[in-house]
């Protein structure tokens, strides 16, 4: 099995490498012949591994070893175990269906090639961070992503506004990089080791270490390389306050907004979360700031939801919110419902991004929600499919999304962990509005009359099957993948692969209470959640197709809050003021008061008037007169008969 394992991640880098290099010999079709060709192996031998998995058969070891420094070995290696084959089935399942769509949306691109050797890439990035052992190929596979991401981002590198996407995205995520490096630093100093299972197994006897970081106080080893990692999770998982990278990565080609905000980069924090369970499981402080953090991003996100037009920003801002939960999940302890919520969400969400291309292709790469309408007798798979991802994404019965995020608001409401109350809060309100933005999209894209100009309107059509069929296949596993709720959520299938506290075991007793799929529908349309969401879809009907005269008229009475909230709260502007603006500040007063009046003024410039005003003042005793020298002597003689005086 063990070459079946290398194969997952070596069959993707090896398509990459084909398409890119040999690009122009073998054309379009050879580059994305090569490249499906390249996951669609992938992603069978994650499904033969799957099933080996499940039979016991797991793995921990190392394939190569890097390099050894006294006790410390770095290596790359592979754990294989129940949570990895979910990631390696999910991302290349997802990432399969991407490559497929590719065909059809980037067909009149000229970088055809390039694209499909980059997201063949990012393929092998992600499943070599999921398939890590050890926090150094971690760390490899997080930064790679990153990389990857910034080059599709800004694929089209000639637009100013995706160069100004992917650069901010490049440089929020490097902050959140350096709390994730710090994390591993600290693990690396205090362990010995950067081994998953060797720190796992040393963590429960540090537990009550104290480190000094900050004049003050001291922190428990524990709580600071937690919170270091989740800062990186942060980054990389776009939640408040480095969220501001994401909405605006919508820049890039619609097939990798699908790939990056759904199954691959930015559910690396939530995996990278749990994964590291058994350390997070030590610190009542971390699990707090997870859980706090996600309820806040949750919240926040869905509003701003609401007030975007492009249909891109509203799925985007949409995976916001969705994080949100998933991370607040992971912060009570629930980390099975988490990971599950994970899954559905790349099916259902994958649908959103794709379906959104789909009509942007019809559109004629129109994306404002405003200029279209009534495109569901146009676009009937399109429309069927959105609509499906949509309900999901609202969390309604009976689609997936109802199942994991119910999953998700139940645990929190169980949890002890301080700050639940306010999370729990946040997350119904939550789901308020993701019923409203979810059908607000679908109402105002399918439904109504059509508003886009005549011309569009005349060469309206359905997209051909290279862009439907990954739209249909990804729609079935939004309908029914939250039949395995019992069996992930609250069976034994993560065992041992999460652990949890029994003082943690919020989701455990949950369990207990769970009665079978149609049980858990029943209790759900009794519950706030179902009654939440359904009334945020019902007042989005009411808005976007009986009284379409209404959101203006709240936009326009709630001015001052509808801006800010439209404004993404400001973060966007602070941030340019506050880092941007003070680090252009810095960097001014070092050239200016540094560089020009300190280097160039005092040190060098300086340097040569010193010299200069004593050479002018020696120069008037060189003059070559003989009376001069001898004054100067009779004047040297009696100064010196004076100092030698005392």
């Amino acid at each position: 099995m063990k070459a079946l394992y290398l194969l997952v991640p070596i069959a993707p880098l090896v398509g990459s490498l084909v398409a890119g290099i040999f690009g122009r010999a073998i054309g379009r079709a050879g580059a994305h012949r090569v490249t499906i060709a390249s996951v669609l192996i992938s992603f069978i031998a994650s499904c033969v591994i799957l099933v080996d998995v499940l039979a016991g058969n797991t793995f921990n070891g190392a394939v190569y070893t890097w390099l050894t420094s006294g006790d410390t070995r770095l290596e790359i290696g592979f754990l294989i175990d129940r949570l990895t084959v979910l990631m390696m089935v999910v991302v290349t399942f997802v990432s399969l269906m991407v490559h497929v769509y590719t065909i059809g949306y980037m067909a009149e691109d000229p970088g055809y090639q390039r694209f499909f050797s980059y997201i063949s890439l990012f393929t092998f990035s992600m499943l070599m961070l999921v398939m890590a052992n050890n926090f150094l190929q971690l760390f490899f596979g997080w930064e790679a992503v990153g990389l990857v991401s910034y080059l599709l981002i800004g694929f089209w590198y000639t637009r100013p506004s995706a160069i100004h996407a992917n650069l901010k995205a490049f440089l929020v995520n490097r902050v959140g990089d350096f709390g994730f490096l710090l994390g591993i630093a600290l693990i690396l100093a205090h362990f010995g080791t950067l081994s998953y299972s060797e720190v796992f197994s040393k963590a429960p006897a540090h537990a009550g270490d104290l480190i000094h970081i900050l004049p003050g106080g001291d922190w428990l080893l524990i709580t600071a390389i937690c919170i270091g990692l989740f800062i990186g999770a942060m980054g990389k998982s776009a939640q408040f306050p480095l969220h501001v990278w994401l909405p605006d990565s919508m820049e890039g080609p619609t097939p990798i907004s699908a790939l990056i905000h759904a199954a691959t980069m930015v559910t690396a924090g939530i995996f990278m979360v749990a994964r590291m369970s058994p350390l997070f499981e030590l610190s009542q402080t971390a699990l707090s700031v997870v859980l706090v953090i996600g309820a806040i991003t949750a919240f926040s996100m869905a509003m701003v939801a609401v007030t975007q037009f492009d249909i891109k920003r509203v799925v985007a801002y949409s995976t916001l919110s969705q994080l949100g939960y998933m991370t607040a999940a992971l912060g009570a302890s629930a980390y099975s419902a988490g990971m599950f919520h994970l899954m559905t969400h790349a099916f259902f969400k994958a649908v959103l991004f794709l379906g959104a291309g789909s009509v942007i292709i019809a559109m004629h790469h129109e994306q404002d929600m405003r200029r279209m309408g009534g495109l569901r007798r146009y676009m009937p798979i399109t429309y069927l499919t959105v609509l499906i991802g949509a309900w999901a994404n609202a969390g309604l019965p009976p689609f997936a999304g109802f199942f994991s995020k119910d999953a998700i608001i139940e645990a929190v409401h169980a949890s002890q962990t301080p700050g639940s109350i306010f999370a729990y809060w946040a997350l119904l309100a939550g789901v308020f509005f993701g019923g409203l933005y979810s059908f607000r999209l679908v109402f105002l894209t399918f439904h109504g009359k059509p508003r886009m100009d005549e011309h569009t309107r005349s060469h309206l059509r359905e997209s051909p099957w290279v862009v439907t069929l990954p739209l249909v296949l990804l729609a079935i596993p939004s309908m029914v993948a939250g039949g395995w709720i019992g069996w992930v959520v609250y069976g034994d299938y993560f065992v041992p692969a999460l652990r949890v506290l029994p003082e943690h075991g919020w989701i455990m007793k949950l369990g207990e209470e769970f009665h079978g799929v149609w049980g858990y529908l029943v209790h759900g349309l009794r519950s706030a959640p179902f009654w939440l969401g359904l009334s945020g879809a019902g007042l989005a009907a009411y808005l976007y197709l009986y009284r379409t005269d209404l959101p203006k008229r709240i936009a326009t009475r709630f001015g001052l809050l509808y801006a800010i909230v439209e404004r993404k709260y400001g973060f966007d502007e602070l941030y340019a003021w506050l880092f941007a603006g003070g680090a252009r500040a810095i960097g001014s007063g070092l050239w200016k008061g540094g560089d020009q009046r300190v280097i160039d003024g005092v040190l060098v410039n300086g340097s040569a008037r010193v010299v200069g005003w004593v050479a002018s003042i020696v120069r008037l005793y060189q003059s070559g007169m003989i009376y001069q020298y001898a004054f100067t002597m009779v004047i040297g003689l009696l100064v010196l008969l004076w100092v030698t005086r005392f």
